[in-house]
């Protein structure tokens, strides 16, 4: 997988930063097929960082120039305000494709899913490289063709024969 259009990833940076991490080494390694554009390498904050309204201008910017959202779903993502659930608004609102990895490995929305993305036309995946890989290479496509109404339906998720085929 080549995925050259950036990807921004959201995430719980205190209990959850392990997960984004085991992303950015897939994506590091030679000896793993897994390659994503981070949008959080599109630039860096300076010492200002401790600027709310500094950092959001700077997420936003990151976020106008990503081409589709991954959260990454941990035990506390869902009661996250300050910067995870203003990120996924901003995701809702700019109509980006999002996928939710749930980091408990349930392939499906589930009660960790903060209400923000709940019953949203997300893809819900689990924390898996390979089930990830699929969904940043398929999903945004998919999304884009959806109607108005058919992004109405709800939360999505692959069947038992994509992760059949994936090896999952």
């Amino acid at each position: 997988m080549a995925y050259s259009d950036p990807t921004y990833v959201i995430f719980d940076g205190d209990e959850d930063a392990w997960a984004y991490r085991f992303m950015k080494g897939w994506n590091a390694s030679e000896n793993v097929s897994f390659e994503f554009a981070n949008a959080h390498d599109l630039d860096n904050m300076t010492s200002r960082a401790q600027d709310e309204d500094y950092v959001k201008r700077n997420l936003r910017n990151r976020m106008n120039g990503s081409s589709q959202v991954l959260v990454l779903i941990g035990e506390k993502t869902k009661n996250l305000f300050r910067f995870v659930r203003w990120e996924m608004e901003l995701a809702l609102d700019l109509g980006l494709p999002i996928i939710a990895a749930n980091l408990n490995g349930s392939r499906q929305q589930d009660a960790s899913c903060p209400p923000i993305i709940r019953d949203k036309c997300v893809v819900h995946v689990p924390f898996k490289m390979k089930a990830i890989k699929h969904a940043l290479a398929n999903w945004p496509s998919e999304f884009h063709r959806l109607s108005n109404a058919q992004r109405g339906d709800g939360a999505r998720s692959y069947g038992e024969s994509t992760y059949r085929d994936l090896g999952l």
